[in-house]
């Protein structure tokens, strides 16, 4: 399993300086964003799509630095109610797509997205309660009509580009744990192409397992990438108010959780566990480092991180076992 690094870290940097800071430190594999939120600061896709001289350049620089490019990262909302955004990460999930292909790239990390409450709404909504009723009725309707049409016609999509699409099981968005996974997976035609990059960070203050989660969905066969977040829930904050929590991220003292980066919410120990439960289910691709913590640096975050995945990551595979032999 390798250690990678979602490159929006260094968006400061050129592609050049963010690669060899990655060698620096340690890096195998980069995951690098091509539009919607996380934008496209190292890469053109236009113009790689336009050039295959360009794309050749473009991989060089990758793989000449000992790096393996795991994944396009397009999380957007192309199920926005407001017709202008959803058209636009719609338009840039789909040249990533061409692009992955192009590039020979296996599988497109982004969001699943969250409609409305019907046809002329303006916002999101994100239904997380069973009563009153016309909670159950919106998100019907939310799937029903605009869900899984939506992403019938993107799976035959992905099917022709040969990329896997890696859904980030994020709150917010109509797929946000193993269940709506699952339900989104299953409830289309060419649904094989539809899995998870799963983020431990966002199942732990859900209250799920992020173990027992990354089991099920390795043994569905729907495990297809994998960031390496951590999170840590503070024990004051949550035993008075619970863990929904819709403060800004910059106000750590009074939040119920933060982010944090790998082994500050979670020791090695249990990297070490979530590493065996994927090797364990068949993934043994790569762990791509996702920094979103208040309290370090971006370097600091990145350089913290890197130092617990190495003691969790097994970097050889497994030899013969001694039973075997007979």
């Amino acid at each position: 399993m390798k250690i990678g690094l979602f490159l929006v870290l260094l968006s400061d940097k050129s592609l050049d300086e963010a690669l060899d800071i990655a060698v620096q430190e340690g890096i195998e594999a980069v995951e690098l964003g091509v539009g919607a939120y996380p934008g496209s600061a190292h890469v053109d896709p236009d113009r790689l799509l336009g050039s295959a001289s360009e794309r050749r350049a473009f991989r060089q620089k990758i793989e000449r630095r000992g790096l393996t490019l795991s994944a396009l990262s397009c999380h957007g909302n192309p199920l926005h109610p407001q017709k202008r955004i959803a058209k636009a990460h719609h338009e840039a999930f789909e040249k990533a797509l061409r692009l992955a292909n192009a590039l020979g790239v296996p599988v497109v990390n982004g969001f699943s997205g969250c409609p409305g409450e019907g046809p002329k709404a303006k916002y999101p909504n994100w239904v997380t309660c069973a009563w009153p009723d016309e909670y159950r009725d919106l998100l019907e309707w939310q799937w029903k009509e605009v869900v899984f049409p939506y992403w019938e016609e993107q799976a035959r999509l992905l099917k022709r580009h040969k990329v896997k699409f890696a859904i980030e099981m994020h709150p917010g968005f109509v797929v946000y744990n193993n269940d709506t996974l699952l339900k989104l997976r299953n409830g289309v035609k060419n649904g094989e192409w539809i899995g998870a990059n799963f983020d431990p960070s966002h199942l732990w203050w859900q209250g799920a397992d992020p173990l027992f989660a990354a089991r099920q969905l390795g043994e569905e066969g729907a495990l297809f990438h994998a960031h390496a977040k951590d999170a840590r829930l503070d024990p004051l904050n949550s035993a008075r108010d619970g863990n929904l929590d819709a403060r800004s991220y910059a106000r750590i003292p009074e939040r119920s959780w933060v982010f944090r980066t790998v082994g500050f919410g979670h020791g090695v120990d249990w990297w070490r566990q979530f590493v065996s439960v994927l090797r364990t289910v068949g993934y043994d691709y790569v762990l791509s480092i996702e920094h979103e913590d208040g309290l370090m640096s971006p370097m600091e975050g990145l350089r913290k991180a890197v130092q617990t995945l190495k003691l969790a990551v097994i970097q050889e595979p497994p030899g013969e076992m001694f039973w075997a032999r007979e």
